[in-house]
C-alpha cells in the first residue's frame, strides 16, 4: 500500500495536479522548501520534512533530507521483520513513493558565462541520495524522476491500488540512468574548468536522445540519434529542419562530413558530399558561382548527395539546385524566394544552421567505437603549418598554385584514406577516396578530372611510397603537388617531379581519415 509520498522537485511541471490526485487517494504528502510552499499554496496538506527529522533545514538549504528518519523510511525492506521492527522502535514511518527531480545543473552551465560558484550551488546532494536509496529498495518504494511518468503511475495506482514490481523496477532503472547522467555532466564541467587530464583514466560520456530513426545504415539495423550535451554551435545537432521528410542515419552522417569540410573555408564555398566523401568543392566570390563550380566538378556524383553552403541560399542558386535531385541542402539561411523554389520538391530536406562556420572548440573528442572498446583522440583542427612547408623541387609553386594546393589539401583532409584530390581555380576537379593503395586513388581522381587536369594541382593525405603517383600526375598535366613527405623513397618522388617540371611541397603533416 502507498500511504506516504515524499515530493521535492525543481521542475514543478504537473506536480500540483499529481499531488492533488495522490491526496485524494489517501496518500500523505511530505515535502521540502519551495515544493512544500507550492503545494500548500495550492491547498494541499503538506508535512514539512523538518517535522519528520525533528531538525530544521540549515546551511542555506544544503541540509534538509540527509537524516535517518528519511533514509530509514526509504531503505527499510518491508519483507524483513528485523528492518520493520527497528524502524518501529525508532519512530520512523516508511516512505512508499518518492517524487524528485534535481537542481538544474545542466540548465545552469548551459546559460553561458556562469560563475563556478553558481554551478557548484546547483549540484544537488540530497536529491540524488534519496533517489538512489529509493531505487535500491525498488521492490518496496516507487521512485519517480521523470514528470512524463506521473500519468502512468497514477493510472496504475488507481486501477490496481498499487504499483507493480515490474513498473517499479523500470522506474528504478531510470533513476540510475538519470543520476549517472547528472554526475557525468558535473565531472565533465569540473574537468573542463580544471583544464587538465584531457584523457582521464576513466571516461564517462553522456548524450541525450534527439530522435528514433527509421533504420540505421541499412534497413535491417535499428538506430537512434543522440546529441552531446553542451557545445553544439555549428553542429548538425543544432540544425533546424525547414522542409522535407525526417533525416535518416546516413543523411546525418553525410551532412556531418560536409560540415566538417565546409568549416575549413572562410570565403563563399559550397561542398557536395556523397557517402561521407566530398565529390565537389568550390569557392568563389558568390555562393551562386561557388555552387555552379561545385556542380561542374562532378555532375554525376552530386546526384542524390548533400549540399552544404556557408552563405545564404538565394533564389538564383536555388533554381540551379532544383535542376537535380539532392537529399539535403544545409546553409546558414535561405531567402524567402529560395524557399519557394526549393520547397516545390517535397522530398528535399532543407536545414538551417546558424554559425555554420563555427570551428569546433579545443578539447573536442574524436571517437570511434570498436568492438569492446572506444578509440578517442583530439579532433583534427590542423591543416598545414606554413612555417613547416618545404619546397623540395627545383621549380617552386606560383602564388596562384599555392592557393590551389592549400584548397586541395582542405579537400583531401576530409576524404577517406588513401585519398587524392585534384583542384584548379579553387574548384575540385577529381577526388579519389578510400583506396587500399595510393596510386589507385590517384588514378580515380585523375579520371574524374579528365582534360581539366591540365595545369591543375594535386594533394595527397599521406606521403608517396613510390614515384608512381608523380608519374601518373605528370601524364595528366598536373603542375604542382602537395603532400606530407616522410617516405624513405621521398627522393624518388622529388626526382620524378624535377624530371617532369612539377613543383612539390612537403607539409610534414599527415591527414589520415579512416
Amino acid at each position: 500500500m502507498i500511504k506516504r509520498a515524499l515530493i521535492s522537485v525543481s521542475d514543478k511541471t504537473g506536480i500540483v495536479e499529481l499531488s492533488k490526485e495522490l491526496e485524494a487517494l489517501g496518500v500523505e504528502i511530505v515535502s521540502t522548501g519551495g515544493t512544500a510552499k507550492t503545494l500548500s499554496d495550492a491547498g494541499i496538506k503538506v508535512i514539512n520534512v523538518s517535522d519528520i527529522t525533528g531538525f530544521p533545514e540549515c546551511l542555506d538549504g544544503r541540509v534538509k533530507t540527509l537524516h535517518p528518519n528519511v533514509h530509514g523510511g526509504l531503505l527499510a525492506m518491508r519483507g524483513n521483520p528485523e528492518h520493520m521492527e527497528q524502524i518501529k522502535k525508532l519512530g520512523i514511518e516508511p516512505i512508499d513513493i518518492v517524487i524528485i527531480n534535481l537542481y538544474p545543473f545542466k540548465q545552469t552551465i548551459l546559460k553561458g558565462h556562469v560563475e563556478l560558484e553558481e554551478a557548484i550551488e546547483n549540484i544537488d546532494i540530497g536529491g540524488p541520495t534519496m533517489l538512489r536509496a529509493a531505487a535500491k529498495n525498488y521492490q518496496d518504494v516507487v521512485v519517480v524522476v521523470d514528470p512524463s511518468d506521473y500519468g502512468m503511475i497514477l493510472d496504475e495506482f488507481k486501477s490496481s491500488k498499487q504499483i507493480s514490481v515490474k513498473t517499479k523496477f523500470k522506474l528504478a532503472y531510470k533513476v540510475f540512468e538519470h543520476t549517472s547522467h547528472y554526475d557525468t555532466l558535473i565531472a565533465k564541467y569540473l574537468r573542463d574548468k580544471l583544464g587538465e587530464d584531457f584523457f582521464p583514466e576513466t571516461l564517462s560520456l553522456t548524450f541525450e536522445k534527439v530522435q528514433e530513426m527509421r533504420y540505421g545504415e541499412n534497413p535491417h539495423q535499428k538506430a537512434v540519434f543522440y546529441r552531446e550535451v553542451g557545445a553544439n554551435i555549428g553542429c548538425i545537432t543544432s540544425a533546424k529542419q525547414l522542409h522535407g521528410k525526417e533525416l535518416s542515419y546516413n543523411n546525418i552522417n553525410d551532412t556531418n562530413g560536409a560540415l566538417e569540410l565546409l568549416k575549413e573555408f572562410d570565403e563563399p564555398t559550397v561542398v557536395a558530399v556523397k557517402h561521407a566523401n566530398p565529390c565537389g568543392v568550390a569557392s568563389a566570390p558568390t555562393i551562386y558561382e561557388a555552387y555552379l563550380k561545385t556542380y561542374e566538378a562532378d555532375p554525376v556524383s552530386i546526384f542524390g548527395g548533400i549540399i552544404a553552403a556557408n552563405r545564404e541560399i538565394d533564389e538564383k542558386t536555388a533554381e540551379e539546385i532544383n535542376k537535380i535531385f539532392v537529399e539535403i541542402v544545409i546553409a546558414p539561411s535561405f531567402t524567402e524566394e529560395a524557399m519557394s523554389v526549393l520547397t516545390q520538391k517535397k522530398n528535399i530536406r532543407l536545414l538551417k544552421l546558424d554559425n555554420i562556420s563555427a570551428k569546433l572548440p579545443a578539447g573536442t573528442y574524436d571517437m570511434k567505437k570498436v568492438s569492446g572498446g572506444l578509440l578517442v583522440q583530439e579532433y583534427n583542427n590542423e591543416l598545414i603549418n606554413h612555417e613547416d612547408l618545404k619546397y623540395v623541387t627545383e621549380i617552386k609553386p606560383t602564388s596562384e598554385q599555392m592557393e590551389d594546393l592549400v584548397f586541395a589539401m582542405k579537400v583531401v583532409k576530409h576524404t577517406k584514406s588513401n585519398g587524392i584530390a585534384i583542384a584548379k581555380g579553387k574548384q575540385s576537379l577529381g577526388v579519389g577516396p578510400g583506396q587500399t593503395n595510393r596510386i589507385m586513388a590517384a588514378k580515380i581522381a585523375i579520371e574524374y578530372g579528365g582534360e581539366r587536369n591540365q595545369g591543375a594541382v594535386l594533394a595527397s593525405d599521406a606521403f608517396f611510397p613510390f614515384p608512381d603517383c608523380v608519374e601518373a600526375a605528370a601524364k595528366a598535366g598536373i603542375k604542382a603537388i602537395i603532400q606530407p613527405g616522410g617516405s624513405m623513397n621521398d627522393q624518388q618522388s622529388i626526382d620524378a617531379c624535377n624530371k617532369h617540371g612539377i613543383a612539390m611541397v612537403f607539409t610534414g603533416m599527415r591527414h589520415f581519415k579512416h
